[in-house]
């Protein structure tokens, strides 16, 4: 993309990771800098074009898109401060997640929590609400204490716990407040975990569910309902069979006098080198989020409509848990929820398989994951996000124009 330029030449095509969304924007643009954003901001404002910002491209749904401006901050990368008394790390915007690691860790300290890819940058991780695994930690986004925003008049905006509200709704905004240049992330004492990787039952898991969810700081599984599906994520089953199995993953704190161990499955290490995956990028998915409580009656549900099956069951079915938080737009606001991922087929029409998915899960009030497709409206909305009304007057008084807004965000969100 061009440097600082904003120009009327047609730019590249934007493409995300796993090649469900594509599009042209009219212009594109890399800062250098928070000052050059907010030039280019205000130079859209006048021309009265969209304004979106390009993450890792990690999101499934057409979140960055737009017929405007669109901008790279690859530029804007870095830990630019960490604080082990007060434990706070501040970050600029387009910093990898896996770019905390070594920073934090020489301070001694790490991100409480992290999801299993660890190439998003944080900004984008944090306005979708990327997360992790385990009831006692939220998504990367409840841990967000402040951040600096350039906002539709081009002006810098700080945000802090001195307006609870406005940190609330920036903590998930989907990129609608405006471009977020910085952050600063509530960290904790650098730590080592245990893993346990293995095999278990359908049965086995559901009967020990309590014990799984509370006993463990990261819990979490793939049901696999065939024996290709651990292939399409990586899995290995060592000589075990795989079909109507859960590959089950629990990680748990050690103290300094447990010594490194790299056997497969059973490693100890520091936690940034545990969390992390690699996937292929073979996959659609759709992520929703159902209430704690709720979980075993979801998750057999979700499981019996995948037997009958459908098209694309072959795909495993992906469980995590989270930590309630207070941001407007969480899924987690206000309870802790159980995470449930089905993926489609690329390639292939899985609107059906997802449509049937999201029906079911409608009875259990599911909340979405804003960067994994989904079939959100706005009455739905209103009823699930408790805050959503509180967001919305929020996003009208920073960007009454609706600039940050797009043909995907805008049926929700004007």
């Amino acid at each position: 993309m061009a440097r600082s330029a904003f120009t009327d030449q047609t730019s590249p095509t934007w493409t995300n990771w796993v090649g469900n969304q594509s599009f042209t924007p009219a212009r594109a643009a890399a800062p250098r800098d928070e000052e050059e954003v907010a030039a280019l901001v205000r130079r859209a404002a006048e021309r009265g074009v969209g304004v979106r910002v390009a993450g890792a491209g990690h999101s499934f749904t057409p979140v960055v898109q737009t017929d405007g401006l669109l901008l790279d901050l690859a530029a804007l990368s870095g830990v630019v401060h960490t604080d082990p008394v007060g434990k706070r790390a501040t970050a600029l915007a387009a910093t990898r997640i896996r770019d905390f690691y070594e920073p934090l860790w020489q301070a001694g300290l790490a991100l409480r929590n992290q999801g299993d890819i660890d190439t998003q940058q944080i900004a984008g991780a944090v306005a979708t609400g990327t997360h992790g695994s385990g009831t006692r930690f939220t998504s990367l986004s409840g841990v967000v204490r402040g951040a600096r925003i350039v906002t539709a008049t081009g002006d810098v905006r700080d945000v802090d716990g001195s307006d609870l509200d406005l940190l609330h709704a920036t903590q998930v905004s989907v990129g609608m407040l405006g471009v977020v240049t910085r952050l600063e992330l509530e960290v904790t004492d650098a730590y080592r975990l245990r893993e346990q990787v293995g095999l278990r039952s359908w049965d086995d898991v559901t009967e020990h569910w309590d014990e799984l969810v509370d006993q463990h700081r990261h819990f979490g599984f793939f049901w696999l309902p065939t024996e290709e599906s651990g292939a399409l994520y990586n899995l290995d089953g060592h000589g075990e069979r795989l079909a109507n199995q859960c590959y089950v993953k629990v990680y748990d704190e050690v103290g300094p006098d447990v010594a490194d161990d790299d056997t497969v499955g059973r490693r100890v290490d520091r936690c940034y080198r545990i969390f992390p995956m690699v996937y292929d990028p073979n996959f659609h998915e759709l992520e929703y989020f159902v209430a704690l409580e709720r979980a075993p009656q979801a998750l057999q549900a979700v499981r019996e409509l995948m037997l009958r099956s459908l098209p694309d069951a072959v795909y495993p079915l992906e469980v995590r848990t989270v930590g309630a938080d207070r941001a407007f737009l969480s899924p987690q606001h206000g309870t802790a929820t159980v995470v449930i991922s089905v993926s489609g087929k690329p390639g292939t029409d899985y609107w059906a398989y997802l449509r049937s998915v999201d029906a079911l899960l409608a009875d259990f009030d599911a909340r979405v994951h804003w960067g994994k497709l989904h079939f959100m409206t706005p009455e739905r909305l209103h009823a699930l996000y408790p805050r959503a009304a509180d967001f919305i007057a929020l996003r009208r008084e920073l960007d009454p124009e609706g600039m940050f807004l797009n043909d995907h965000l805008r049926p929700l969100f004007a």
